[in-house]
């Protein structure tokens, strides 16, 4: 049986980088894309991944993504993992330079994206067999909170476009499924949310027990996707024990009262 084909994009680091490792642990073919090469070659050698240097926001980029992809032959599953947080000021203070910046990696990016392959996910659909299309999302698209401004505004509009989707696929063979993550301790979300200031991003995971890591998320976006073809998990909210929403996480050791 010829081997799936996945492509994950934001695969240069944190959750799309531990997506394109756990796939190729379990025999995909994958092909991770991110806009830097150096740690695209890394991920390359360490795992045997095809990989492609690509800016999502730029459709020169994502056409040549196509391109690259429909030489390969067809692919079955989509994660759409590109993304990112500026900032963490009031609505009133925030800088509309920052929001537009995360409408258009974690909105439009994603839109040119899944328009540009669904083609090609069409094509890799055999009979008895469906295709995926995984949006990566957050529980920032759910439930507001104060500072979230314009991440919070991004990824509602990215559960909503989801879910548009979802009703315009139906009828075809394609699932559409979105997980959505809460405290992810990896190298840089917070460290870019906050412009590099390391004492900064680490005093968001001070003293949580047990945040979760990038291969946490890895393992239920894979489940979802090897289910059987019938399965659609529509929706996975994924959070740590310590945290019950984005503005309340237990800081300190967790026990029974």
């Amino acid at each position: 049986m010829t081997a799936r084909r996945a492509v994950v994009t934001g695969a240069s680091s944190g959750i799309g980088a531990a997506t394109v490792r756990l796939l190729r642990s379990h025999g995909w073919d994958v092909v991770g894309v991110a806009r830097r090469a150096d740690r695209l070659e890394v991920l390359a050698a360490e795992t045997g991944a095809d990989v492609f240097v690509a800016d999502v926001t730029k459709q020169a980029d994502v056409d040549a993504l196509r391109d690259h992809l429909a030489a390969l032959g067809p692919i079955h599953s989509l994660v759409n993992n590109a993304g990112g947080a500026y900032g963490l000021a009031s609505v009133e203070d925030s800088d509309p330079d920052d929001w537009s910046r995360m409408f258009d990696v974690n909105v439009i990016g994603t839109k040119r994206v899944t328009s540009a392959l669904l083609p090609l996910l069409r094509a890799g659909v055999d009979r008895g067999s469906s295709a995926d299309i995984v949006m990566i999302t957050s529980i920032a698209g759910h439930v507001a909170y104060e500072g979230g401004g314009g991440y919070n505004a991004a990824k509602f509009a990215e559960h909503a476009m989801t879910a548009v989707l979802r009703l315009e696929l139906a009828g075809e063979p394609i699932r559409v499924i979105e997980i959505a993550p809460g405290m992810v301790k990896t190298d840089e979300f917070s460290l870019v949310r906050f412009g590099g200031d390391q004492a900064r991003a680490d005093a968001v995971y001070d003293n949580v027990p047990n945040p979760l890591y990038a291969e946490d998320v890895a393992e239920a976006i894979v489940h979802s996707i090897e289910l059987p073809f019938h399965v659609d998990l529509d929706l996975v909210t994924i959070k740590p024990v310590a945290q019950a929403a984005p503005h309340k996480v237990v800081r300190g050791e967790l026990k029974p009262r």
